[in-house]
């Protein structure tokens, strides 16, 4: 980050003598306070003889008093410094950016100098640029997760196409609505004699001969209402057999579409959608899948859950409830079945996987009811440990909201979510006592009924044991 910046597009007052004719030597060091964080005068050797901040946590530039200038930044920025105390024309008409040195980080300030008509100290006058740092960093955290995100949805939907396409049996996908059609292999390509990528946009009944279309919309329009309904036997046009076809719907992006297998009698075509096509993208997926049974004893896992979990194989988990890895035990499972009884389906459930080696990893989980003979429960279990790392935490952070430690049941025993809010008022009481006694910690200790050792530990203990403050 590099910020610099020139007066050549600003606009002067129309008669500047009028208008500060009144201001006294107090209102133009409020005028330079509004101007910036930091103000160090500077004698004509370069050197820091005397300083102001506006804002208490800039006390430590108190260390620069006595120091060349040059010799408080690092080593890239020592040039601009000399540039900024310059006597050329440019000198003081550029904002520049220089890293201070302070605990072995860099301080981003960008300075302006003022020197006098007359001569004599300059005056350099500073703003902080932690917090656009912070922010920069953190939006770039932020972008490289998209960008890995979108990666990864990219190379999955290029696995899906490639699976999709190289199906041996004739498959499409049209829409509910219309029966128009989204997508369709090769072999529902070579089926009907038609060029690869033709049949996209074209609807499903103009492939059918004219004596079998309503054949097929009563077969959707059945299938609509009981998925077991038998496949049915149509003819397409240009063939002189019949083929079956069948149909499963889904949805996607709120819509319904249907998954059509026609069995032309030359692939084996799977009946249901379970077949060992589905199975093998179930298993590699990238993201934990399992399914239970009505007691949540798995019954299918793949092997980006067994990886999850810290198991040796899949078929290690066989048998074990779910609630062993799932948030607490009979909590975050139970209230996931409850959801999925009531809704048959639950999106983006927060909770945690606790893996066979003690380990914990955040997770969201979304989930689905399917009621055959008995209820089978359809798990997706994607890991959110990875995402939440990227992103930098912010200093404030640990002071949680009421709503934050609310989401902790669940997940969290009554004794560690009452530990985490008894630290968290304490914490904010400290902050308060040194606010209210413009950070004195004696006397904040005084205020809160303790000994300054006992403050100092409990400041320590908060992480805010590197506030500049003064104990008397």
């Amino acid at each position: 980050m590099n910020l610099e910046s020139t007066h050549t597009d600003r606009i002067p007052f129309g008669d500047p003598e009028v208008i500060f004719d009144g201001f006294s030597k107090e209102d133009i060091i409020n005028l330079a306070y509004c101007a910036g964080d930091f103000m160090l005068a500077i004698d004509e050797a370069g050197v820091i003889r005397d300083i102001a901040v506006n804002v208490r946590d800039h006390g430590f530039a108190n260390m620069w008093i006595g120091q060349r200038w040059s010799d408080t930044v690092t080593v890239e920025s020592q040039m601009k410094i000399a540039q900024l105390l310059g006597s050329g024309p440019a000198s003081g008409a550029v904002w520049r950016q220089v890293n201070h040195m302070h605990d072995g980080d860099d301080v981003p300030i960008n300075y302006k100098v003022i020197t006098p008509v007359s001569g004599g100290w300059k005056v350099a006058i500073g703003r902080d640029l932690r917090s656009v740092s912070i922010l920069q960093q953190r939006l770039l955290k932020t972008q490289q997760s998209m960008e890995r995100d979108y990666l990864h949805l990219r190379q999955t939907e290029t696995r899906y196409r490639l699976l999709f396409d190289n199906i041996s049996y004739p498959v499409l996908i049209a829409d509910a609505e219309g029966l128009d059609i989204q997508q369709a292999n090769r072999a529902c390509h070579a089926l009907v004699n038609a060029a690869p990528g033709s049949l996209e946009g074209k609807n499903l009944l103009g492939l059918v001969h004219p004596d079998y279309r309503d054949d097929i919309i009563a077969y959707i329009g059945a299938v609509t209402v009981n998925s077991q309904t038998v496949p049915a036997n149509v003819r397409l046009l240009g063939r002189a057999g019949s083929v079956k076809i069948a149909a499963s719907a889904f949805r996607q992006s709120g819509k319904q579409f249907w998954l059509i297998n026609i069995d032309d009698g030359l692939h084996e075509v799977p009946g249901k959608q379970s077949d060992r096509y589905v199975l093998d993208v179930v298993e590699k997926m990238p993201d934990a899948f399992v399914l239970t049974d009505e007691k949540q004893a798995i019954i299918v896992a793949n092997r980006a859950f067994a990886e999850l979990v810290q198991a040796g194989s899949v078929e290690q988990l066989l048998g074990v409830s779910l609630s062993r890895f799932v948030g607490r035990p009979d909590v975050d499972v139970g209230l996931l079945k409850k959801q999925l009884k009531d809704h048959q389906n639950v999106r983006n459930f927060s909770s945690i996987i606790n893996d066979l080696n003690g380990g914990e990893e955040p997770v969201e989980i979304s989930a689905i009811m399917i009621d055959h003979e008995q209820p089978l429960f359809g798990y997706s279990v994607r890991g959110i440990g990875r995402r939440e790392r990227d992103l930098p935490q912010s200093r404030n952070e640990f002071p949680r909201s009421v709503e934050q430690l609310t989401e902790l049941v669940g997940r969290k025993t009554l004794k560690e979510i009452v530990r985490e809010s008894t630290d968290l008022i304490e914490r904010m009481c400290i902050e308060a006592a040194l606010v209210h006694t413009a950070d004195n910690r004696a006397s904040a200790a005084e205020i809160l009924g303790l000994s300054r050792q006992s403050l100092y530990s409990k400041l320590h203990r908060h992480g805010l044991g590197n506030l500049i403050g003064k104990d008397d």
